[in-house]
């Protein structure tokens, strides 16, 4: 697939001009649930090849004199090593579920599943910029590129309309060794989430499954007469009795929870469960850290 070339700082205006009344609104809504999250340090600082200074430490068994900063340690009984920051920026690809079931909500005035998992995956590449990694989504279209300008090739990307009732994650445009994000509500067929994850593992990238689901996909309120129907309308369904389906329908859907998170941990991935109808925040702070604790 060939690259898409990158744009002019021209170009990025324009489009941003272009976009006008659609995806701003995406965009500031998720620089404002970036700046509440609180970091302190960030995830990338360790020690490691650098030229910014990051803190002395006591030698260890194996440290060579040469390490040693002797002026440091002249001011104490031990023996200091000076330590740089490891600045290595990683490469984190994206993966937003773009299918029509993405489109549900059990409730008025609810947030859906496809706008919560954009929201998420927009709020996590600002924070990703900020600190200087590359950022890119899945499929080759937008491949990581560090700075804020990659926001708006983000947002264009996320665009698209849905085409599949269900969503298959892409494992295209991963770099090698590097991070992945895979944001769906996993309601389709799981093989293509094991072939996905495979895929990236093969390239020694590791990451994180964020499953997003609505309420009332969790509780199941149905009851009496009611016709289930997919959001792109080629499964239907309709029972006298949908209270007796409940237990059933639970068992199967803690039976792919479990599923998910047994794939996520064979490939050394994290697996999580995000509700639409809770803050997006603790689901943002918890995709950031466990990306962190990937490292």
């Amino acid at each position: 697939m060939t690259e898409a070339a990158p744009f002019s700082t021209g170009d990025l205006r324009q489009r941003a001009e272009t976009l006008g009344q659609s995806l701003p609104p995406l965009l500031a809504e998720a620089e404002l649930l970036a700046s509440t999250i609180m970091l302190g340090e960030h995830g990338r600082r360790r020690a490691g090849q650098g030229d910014e200074f990051w803190q002395y430490r006591p030698t260890h068994a194996g440290d060579s004199a040469r390490m040693i900063d002797w002026r440091r340690s002249a001011r104490s009984d031990a023996t200091f090593v000076r330590e740089r920051e490891w600045q290595a920026a990683q490469s984190v690809t994206l993966w937003v579920d773009p299918a029509k079931s993405m489109a549900f909500a059990g409730a008025k005035g609810r947030v859906t599943k496809g706008d919560r998992a954009r929201l998420l995956a927009m709020a996590l590449a600002v924070l990703l910029l900020r600190g200087g990694e590359r950022v890119g989504l899945a499929g080759g279209g937008v491949p990581p590129r560090p700075g804020r300008g990659q926001l708006l090739r983000l947002l264009q990307a996320l665009e698209g309309d849905a085409t599949a009732d269900y969503g298959t994650p892409e494992a295209g445009g991963i770099a090698s060794h590097g991070r992945a994000v895979f944001l769906s509500d996993f309601m389709g067929d799981l093989t293509g989430v094991e072939a996905a994850l495979g895929r990236a593992s093969d390239r020694g990238a590791r990451g994180v499954l964020l499953q997003v689901l609505d309420p009332a996909e969790e509780e199941f309120p149905f009851d009496g007469r009611t016709i289930f129907e997919s959001m792109g309308g080629t499964l239907r369904h309709e029972t006298l009795r949908a209270g007796d389906l409940r237990a059933r329908y639970l068992a199967r859907l803690a039976e792919r929870k479990d599923r998910l998170a047994a794939l996520a941990r064979a490939v050394g991935w994290h697996y999580h469960c995000h509700h639409t109808g809770d803050a997006a925040q603790p689901a943002l702070l918890w995709l950031y850290r466990a990306l962190e604790g990937g490292r």
